[in-house]
């Protein structure tokens, strides 16, 4: 990916050499202004999925649309943000943008998922002409169409918003804003994040003008280009550790939500030559009838990348993904096409990045890990709200699971999957103040993990009363093809769907659910746990007393999986 083509100074003026102390200055500002944006939209939103859930992306672009800086809610819009700016300046032409506009799209094929991501953008201006991009994607939680079951294509989905602009030279085009105020159930609380979202954009862009001012265009064009090439040398150095050669692994989903019980494979292939990674995946199913289909296959292999090749707090810019290459054909469950439906795209991408890891597990186990739970546990809750007769809105679930283990180290405890990095659970008191239902208990969901010399996270169980009549709709994944584990170590527990009814219990086996609950009834959720690393019966035997003691791992799998008895009373290991 070739960054910065078309550089802030513009063709024929020589380049200036970066100043380390500059070069430093401008990374860190970039990384503030994106930190700033998210404090902005978290601040200012009206709805739980963007202030609590973090379920939105905010970012800074050059002219070509190239990633400067991005500030996670979401890591699967590591690239899906960049290419939305990218189509945006192919459809208008920088020639037809001007100071004051405000360009807008939810087009999922663009973005890469549903159309509940409106996504905006404000271009910014130095000298004249465009310099870069202050972006903000966020998830509104209602977008139209259908409310609650299938879809089958994406005209079922909602309101399609193609390119157009919000604000024209600074003035607000007001059919637009009624066009979308007309197609949301509640437009009182999704114009509120709307504007949400433009607050953090225009923090970007005061940010990016003060960077301007202080340094100089040359002086942050320079900047930049060293920021990009460090984190490709970076990256260079990680991949050139990795052992040359050809990796492939399988894993598979459950079904499509259509087609019960067909399972749909996910094959990958990861090529490393050199300081060069190549990830393949042809292999990846065809697109399905049901609602799981993306545009996010690039993005799977970015962010398998990032964790490998530029680990921890490394800043994201597109100048890191420069040794990466991946091979994707379209029309598969990760590059579906026209008219496929999107809605539950994110199910899908984690179990390939998943699958990425386990690729490579056999050169690199110290720097993969073993299977997560992969799937998001949202389900689809409404209804009429006792309180005022208004129609209520909340995407149930968004609770915790368990991530694989690592070579050396235990996987984490209820952690929201892959997909969404930085996405938090709803706290239980704010969705029994907003809505009709009470949370009975949110706790670890004991032995979930899989057994292993280091054991697999736990997964969360929620159960939650209706307090009046609701819709229920979840298509939960994982269920039947639970988290895998490495070098000898277990599989966890998959995912679970279950309703309680006047005291009776129904487990659903596939994790797909469309009903009513009435007042008093319940429904549980239950996510997976993640996969155990190494042989279970090499776990330290105080480190197993202390899972015992907690309770995450019970009398019976201490026994079965890692060949310990303990005593049901003291809780201590039996001599026999």
């Amino acid at each position: 990916m070739e960054m910065l083509r078309a550089p802030l100074l513009g063709r024929g003026k020589k380049r200036q050499k970066a100043d380390p102390v500059t070069v430093e200055l401008v990374r860190n500002s970039l990384i503030a202004a994106t930190e700033e944006m998210k404090s902005v939209l978290m601040r200012t939103s009206y709805n739980m999925i963007i202030y609590e859930a973090l379920d939105f992306t905010v970012g800074l672009f050059d002219r070509k649309g190239d990633t400067l800086s991005i500030g996670l809610g979401l890591p699967m819009f590591i690239r899906g943000m960049s290419n939305t700016v990218k189509a945006k300046i192919d459809y208008w032409g920088c020639k037809n943008i001007e100071p004051g506009d405000i360009l807008l799209t939810n087009d999922a094929y663009t973005t890469g998922a549903h159309l509940n991501h409106l996504t905006f953008s404000i271009p910014i201006f130095h000298g004249g002409r465009i310099v870069a991009f202050s972006t903000c994607m966020a998830h509104w939680q209602d977008i139209g169409g259908i409310l609650n079951g299938m879809t089958y294509d994406i005209y079922s989905e909602g309101l399609q918003v193609p390119h157009v602009k919000y604000h024209e030279r600074g003035r607000l085009n007001r059919d637009v804003r009624d066009f979308i105020r007309m197609n949301v159930r509640r437009p009182d609380r999704a114009m509120g994040d709307l504007e949400a979202q433009l607050s953090a954009c225009r923090v970007g862009v005061k940010h990016v003008e003060a960077l301007l001012a202080r340094h100089g265009a040359a002086a942050v064009q320079a900047s930049l280009d060293d920021i990009m090439a460090q984190s490709e040398a970076e990256a260079r150095l990680q991949v050139a550790a990795i052992p040359d050669g050809v990796y492939e692994a399988e894993s598979q989903m459950d079904d499509d939500g259509v087609d019960i019980g067909r399972p749909v494979p996910i094959r990958v292939k990861v090529i490393v030559k050199g300081e060069e990674m190549t990830v393949d995946l042809s292999g990846v199913s065809p697109q399905v009838k049901g609602f799981y289909n993306s545009n996010a296959g690039v993005a799977c292999a970015q962010v398998a990348f990032k964790c490998l090749a530029l680990p921890g707090d490394y800043p994201i810019n597109d100048g890191g993904f420069r040794p990466l290459k991946v091979i994707l054909p379209p029309g598969t469950v990760v590059s579906a096409l026209h008219p496929a439906p999107y809605r539950v795209w994110m199910t899908y991408p984690m179990t390939v990045v998943d699958t990425i890891f386990k690729a490579l597990a056999p050169a690199i186990p110290e720097r993969v890990i073993a299977g997560h739970h992969a799937d998001l546990l949202t389900a689809n809750i409404n209804g009429i709200h006792p309180r005022d007769g208004r129609l209520w809105l909340y995407l149930g679930g968004l609770i915790g699971g368990g991530w694989g283990a690592k070579s050396d180290e235990d996987g984490m405890n209820g952690t929201i999957c892959m997909n969404d990095g930085d996405t938090h659970n709803g706290p239980s008191e704010q969705v029994e103040n907003k809505f009709p239902l009470l949370v009975h208990r949110y706790e670890l969901r004991g032995d979930s993990g899989g057994a292993g010399r280091w054991r697999g996270g736990l997964g969360t169980e929620v159960e939650v009363e209706a307090l009046a009549p609701i819709n229920y709709m979840t298509r939960s994944d994982r269920v039947v093809n639970p988290p895998w584990g490495l070098n000898g170590g277990r599989h966890a527990k998959g995912n679970r769907i279950a309703i309680r009814r006047k005291g009776e219990l129904t487990v659903f086996p596939g994790g797909k659910v469309d009903t009513k609950l009435a007042k008093g009834d319940a429904y549980i959720m239950s996510t997976g746990g993640g996969g155990g690393f190494g042989d279970p019966r090499d776990r330290p035997i105080e480190t197993l007393k202390r899972d015992v003691r907690q309770g995450y791992v019970s009398l019976e799998s201490a026994w079965k999986d890692y060949g310990v008895r303990f005593d049901p009373e003291t809780l201590e290991p039996s001599a026999e």
